[in-house]
């Protein structure tokens, strides 16, 4: 019997690193993302896997990716939601139509995925793993929409466990902290990857492989009674809290 998981936002970056574990698993998957180019390169390069353009965002787009995977596949066994987007934006001068994208993506496509695969995961007594982060355990700068959405999130995969846990599904939610991702390289400029670099325990970002394994290991049976539960991959800074680097510095002094 081979397992499927079905993988949003798997284009690139830590749906892409999933993927990459899942296959080497041995598992199936259907890669999920709405940029059918990236997709196309993805997919394309890999085996036991079928691509499907959609935006999770929109019911009708769902609906067809649970359609397309269910007849290539028969059965779905884990379900990852991790397509989203990213708005940094002071709270004065975020646009409630910027506000509104990124919810509808973070936030609506979690619910609708999740929602649209109840019946699929009842079948296989499978998992579900939100991919939040750790902007929304902790409030930061410029995040006011984002944060909020990660935060939704987490509260959302509580909700979920709750009251799928009678259908034998399993719901976690998985909080990364910064990420080396080609993007992140590209917008933080140095004097931020230093303040993170000092303020993160581990004194580094995390790589997607990282965040990944820990997907992948909610998705398996060496998880099987965990659920309702959000573990941050972030080296440590969400357990560091406030005045870390000043004191670390003054006890090096």
């Amino acid at each position: 019997m081979t397992k499927t998981a079905l993988v949003t936002g798997a284009a690139r970056g830590i749906g892409l690193a999933a993927t990459d574990i899942f296959l080497e698993r041995g598992w199936q998957v259907v890669m999920v993302d709405r940029d059918g180019d990236e997709l196309g390169l993805a997919s394309g390069e890999r085996q036991s896997v079928l691509p499907v353009v959609a935006d999770v965002s929109i019911p009708e787009q769902v609906e067809r990716m649970v359609a397309e995977a269910t007849t290539r596949f028969g059965r779905i066994d884990a379900l990852v939601n991790n397509a989203g987007v990213a708005l940094f934006s002071r709270v004065g001068q975020t646009a409630f139509e910027q506000w509104r994208e990124v919810m509808e993506t973070n936030l609506d496509g979690v619910f609708l995925c999740t929602q649209a695969l109840i019946p699929a995961l009842s079948e296989t007594k499978g998992a579900i793993v939100n991919i939040a982060s750790i902007s929304g355990l902790r409030a930061s700068t410029l995040r006011v929409a984002y944060g909020t959405s990660k935060a939704a999130v987490i509260h959302l995969t509580k909700q979920h466990a709750v009251e799928l846990g009678e259908h034998g599904i399993r719901v976690n939610c998985v909080a990364p902290g910064p990420v080396r991702t080609k993007l992140a390289m590209a917008v933080h400029a140095p004097e931020i990857i230093a303040a993170y670099y000092d303020a993160i325990p581990l004194n580094r970002y995390g790589e997607a492989r990282e965040i990944a394994e820990a997907i992948v290991f909610l998705c398996s049976e060496a998880a099987s009674f965990i659920t309702g539960q959000t573990l941050a991959v972030d080296g440590g800074f969400e357990a560091a809290g406030v005045g870390l680097p000043a004191l670390r510095r003054e006890a090096d002094a």
